[in-house]
């Protein structure tokens, strides 16, 4: 199959190794495909709650002289 802005690198046995994507064409998937990674390289981070943050984001503004 065919996508256009898309070209498969393949090594001599004619298997895929790699991918071109144009940028101009598909920047919006590379994003998405990057947020993707991103979120499965960070899956086993220690995670913090909403409330948390919002709590230690006040803290910072309050010592900040931000009320």
């Amino acid at each position: 199959m065919d996508i256009p802005g898309v070209e498969f690198v393949v090594d001599r046995a004619g298997r895929k190794k790699a991918v071109l994507i144009d940028l101009k064409r598909h920047g919006a998937l590379w994003e998405d495909m990057y947020d993707a990674y991103l979120a499965h390289r960070r899956r086993k981070e220690t995670r913090e709650s909403l409330a948390a943050v919002k709590a230690r984001i006040e803290r910072v503004g309050k010592r900040k002289g931000r009320a």
